[in-house]
């Protein structure tokens, strides 16, 4: 099989792949590019493997004038930028040993040694600068199919790093075919083996959730993933049954998706902590919440939150409940995020001033919102 691709044949590309070429190695694009192209999916990192060893990769790419990063080198790993363009370029790698978290690995001149460590079978296709595809572990067909599926054991892959059993399901949720659902022998390595979560920090497990999240539809692998206990070891207290209303609300109101908005219908305790969300993620939630408590109108939400955080809570909001969305809300929302408290400081002033010019124009406020953002500045006043 071969693939035309418009990343493969620039100069940018052309410029690696013949340096290594006309050195006498060998050198494929691998993974990622070469899985979402065949799924017409957007390709954003380009990744190289090649038989040449670190230092010769280096030598290789300064003789040709592009310039080396040596972002992975004790591990086999150099950037080489091209026309602007980073390419991430691997030596041939087999695992040696490994802890669940890290690898210890040793260089190889075979494809097969670096197919076999990676994780996915649709993770394990190569093309050479040509664009004829390199399949050496029969991972075409699963691709083709949609179907997330370790390499060889199951068991295996997952022990050389616990992480993978969320990049199983946040991979089924992005390449993933619903219909058929999770691969039975991934989902049942995942149930024997999430202990293994708790060795993971939580900045590894907080990046595949974000991922994860913002798929265009993470209810099924993330119900999957409470089945199996994952969830629980990742996000205590999460309940994943109302993302799945969530989503169809999204869709229906045509809104993109949101992974903070996603992670507010999930709930579980501490997401800041467990998940090591920054400040502003954590504030995000927390206005969130604390709109669902609440209950204000959708134009108070706009004024007072913003228009992200009101629509997060109206659709998280209608979703827990089961019901639709007010046809109403998102304009109502605008409108609130476009309203103006039409009073100032200076309008009460003289009469007021201090604590007690703050206390009145909080009193005005409140009695603006109560009318619902309309009152009009002589009615406040009067």
């Amino acid at each position: 099989m071969q693939i035309s691709a418009e990343w493969l044949h620039t100069p940018a590309s052309n410029a690696v792949m013949n340096a290594l070429f006309q050195a006498g190695k060998k050198a494929y694009f691998v993974g990622g590019c070469v899985r979402n192209h065949l799924l017409d999916a957007p390709v954003a990192d380009l990744d190289v493997s090649t038989d040449a060893l670190p230092h010769e990769t280096v030598k290789i790419m300064q003789n040709a004038g592009l310039k080396t990063v040596p972002t992975g080198i004790d591990h086999g790993t150099i950037t080489v930028v091209s026309d602007g363009t980073p390419y991430e370029i691997t030596t041939f790698r087999r695992d040696i040993k490994t802890d669940g978290r890290r690898a210890v690995v040793a260089f190889s001149t075979d494809i097969i040694d670096d197919a076999r460590r990676r994780d996915f079978t649709m993770n394990a296709l190569y093309t050479d600068k040509e664009g004829v595809i390199a399949d050496p572990l029969n991972g075409l067909p699963d691709l083709l199919a949609r179907r997330v599926r370790f390499i060889e054991s199951a068991e295996q892959r997952i022990a050389e790093d616990y992480l993978r059993i969320l990049r199983f399901f946040r991979f089924h949720a992005w390449y993933g075919d619903p219909a058929a659902g999770l691969d039975t022998d991934g989902l049942a390595a995942c149930a024997t083996s999430v202990s293994g979560i708790e060795t993971l920090s939580k900045e590894r497990i907080g990046a595949e959730m974000r991922k994860l999240l913002a798929a265009p539809d993470p209810a099924p692998a993330l119900s999957a993933m409470g089945q199996t206990g994952a969830l629980m070891r990742v996000l205590p207290g999460a309940n994943p049954e109302t993302l799945a209303p969530l989503i169809h609300l999204e869709l229906a109101a045509g809104i993109a998706p949101c992974w903070q908005r996603r992670l507010a219908a999930l709930g579980g305790e501490n997401p800041m902590q467990n998940l090591r969300l920054s400040k502003t993620d954590t504030r995000h939630l927390d206005a969130v919440q604390r709109l669902i408590t609440k209950g204000c109108s959708p134009a108070e939400a706009g004024y007072r939150y913003g228009k992200q955080v009101a629509i997060d809570a109206a659709l998280v909001l209608a979703a827990s409940l089961s019901t639709p969305v007010p046809v109403s809300t998102f304009a109502e929302i605008e409108r609130g995020v476009a309203a103006v408290f039409p009073i100032k400081a200076k309008d009460l002033q003289p009469r007021y001033s201090g604590q007690a010019l703050g206390n009145a124009l909080k009193k005005l406020e409140s009695r603006w919102i109560a009318s619902g953002l309309r009152a009009q500045r002589y009615q406040l006043l009067d």
